[in-house]
């Protein structure tokens, strides 16, 4: 199976040549049929110069901000059967394309598939904390799912199959951020199935946990999962750039 990894890229100078050095041994590893797509959204730094330094990645412009909108712009400037979205501050780890390419050879009903994030800059007893709140969450989704109701994908962590995708409609831009990864699974379940696994880990940073806590971020979060999942939008419209001033916040 063909695959294209799309990395959305909003001033991340910082993260970008890790995450893409990681995906350039992964993709060595296994030798599969792949392609790498960087959208460089409203960078104000030398984001897009980082991706041009991969001879390799195919560099996308999206003046526009906006995560959704840069994982589209992606999506359309990719062409591969599978697609992996993959956050520029993440680090894809040995074994990961195997998991997917192995998940989606033998299920041909799977239409999704996602894992959680490892966080890797923060204290290890934040990371225990999070890996409660996966806990949860998956149990959760276990149990929506038998009312036939939503699913659950980790925004960063997640490949979908193209057709699939495009008969559930594609990307929803009008959203920004909150919410996203819950929409594009609620509407993909209704088109084949959806796995959540934590055989599919990825390495992240903390960040955004360490500028706004864990307890704010959970609710955040959880909150958008279920108003997401029951009525079809997120319920938080603002989000904080923790690449700027925090202070700052983006409304739509």
């Amino acid at each position: 199976m063909h695959i294209s990894f799309v990395v959305p890229a909003h001033n991340e100078e910082k993260y970008l040549q890790k995450c893409l050095s990681s995906i350039e041994k992964e993709i060595a590893r296994t030798k599969c049929d792949s392609e790498v797509v960087v959208v460089n959204n409203a960078s104000t730094d030398a984001t897009g110069d980082v991706a041009r330094s991969f001879s390799w990645a195919r560099v996308v412009d999206e003046p526009k901000k906006g995560l959704v909108r840069a994982r589209s712009a992606g999506l359309s400037a990719s062409s591969g059967e599978l697609v992996a979205n993959i956050d520029a501050d993440t680090i894809v780890p040995e074994g990961w394309l195997e998991t997917v390419l192995s998940e989606f050879s033998r299920d041909e009903k799977l239409v999704a598939l996602s894992g959680p994030f490892i966080y890797y800059d923060i204290s290890a007893p934040r990371r225990f904390f999070v890996k409660l709140f996966y806990i949860g969450g998956y149990v959760v989704d276990k149990i929506l799912k038998l009312f036939g109701i939503g699913a659950m994908l980790q925004g960063g962590n997640f490949v979908f199959r193209r057709n699939s995708f495009e008969r559930a409609g594609g990307f929803d831009t009008s959203i920004d951020f909150y919410g996203e990864d819950t929409d594009v699974a609620r509407r993909l379940r209704k088109i084949g199935k959806v796995k959540w696994t934590f055989s599919l880990p990825i390495k992240a940073s903390g960040r955004r946990l360490a500028k706004e806590g864990f307890i704010i971020i959970g609710f955040r979060y959880g909150l958008n999962f279920f108003y997401t999942n029951f009525f079809g939008r997120p319920f938080t419209k603002t989000y904080i750039d923790i690449r700027e001033d925090t202070s700052s916040q983006t409304k739509k």
